[in-house]
């Protein structure tokens, strides 16, 4: 059984930082690509950020852009989101996504529709 636990979400001021952490289990997950969303109340769910199997590759949403980091620790079966210089904009609902239909891909996708397992959430309040 696939799952994705998510942590490390919390309520933090304007400026700070946070790291998000979601642990993998049930398959091998090293090679597949892994993915953070993100849902703001009354907001459709959005692209954070993107890793490839190997860590290699990473993809960004233009809004995090230069402030938060992904990377992966395969060998824990963990994805980590590092998030700096966090804003208002950036409170909202935080989900980690596993891709596992294909192994090995060389990029890390931007849409909801090419990850098919995902956490059930790890709330992030950042107040001004």
């Amino acid at each position: 059984q696939v799952q994705l636990v998510e942590s490390g979400g919390g309520l933090v001021q304007a400026g700070d930082s946070l790291t998000l952490s979601c642990v993998a289990s049930g398959r091998t997950f090293s090679k597949y690509a892994m993915g953070w969303f993100r849902q703001a109340p009354g907001k459709e769910r959005e692209f954070v950020a993107a890793v490839t199997w190997g860590g290699v590759s990473t993809n960004y949403a233009d809004s995090v852009e230069g402030r938060f980091t992904i990377s992966r620790d395969n060998a824990k079966n963990t994805v980590y989101l590092q998030m700096n210089s966090l804003k208002p904009e950036d409170t909202a609902v935080y989900y980690c996504a596993a891709d596992l239909t294909i192994a090995y891909r060389t990029s890390a996708g931007s849409s909801l529709h090419e990850y098919n397992y995902w956490g059930q959430g790890t709330q992030v309040t950042v107040s001004s």
